[in-house]
């Protein structure tokens, strides 16, 4: 992530996830989800991710090894766009996908 060649996304069910825990207060912010993501991802030239329809027909694909469905989500958007993940969960590592840790 620290390499400049390297793009790097945040994916829409990120933001979505970011934006629940928030609301439910589980996730405290300096300032409104909205606008302390786009900043952050700005100042750090992370690219906006769209969850698109490709993304849930994959996801209708997935095996039931992660219940979470945020994390499907970005599972089966890494499938769909041949991208890796930055976890250490090991659950989603048992899915055939690139993760980074």
């Amino acid at each position: 992530m620290r390499d400049q060649a390297n793009d790097v996304f945040l994916s829409a069910a990120s933001v979505w996830e970011i934006v629940v825990k928030h609301r439910r207060g589980r996730l405290p912010l300096p300032e409104a989800p909205e606008q302390f993501v786009r900043s952050r991802r700005e100042a750090r030239g992370v690219v906006p991710l769209p969850f698109d329809e490709e993304a849930a027909v994959q996801g209708a694909r997935l095996p039931e090894l992660h219940r979470d469905p945020f994390d499907r989500m970005l599972i089966a958007q890494a499938i769909a766009l041949g991208l890796a993940i930055v976890t250490p969960d090991p659950l989603v590592m048992q899915y055939p996908i690139r993760t980074i840790w």
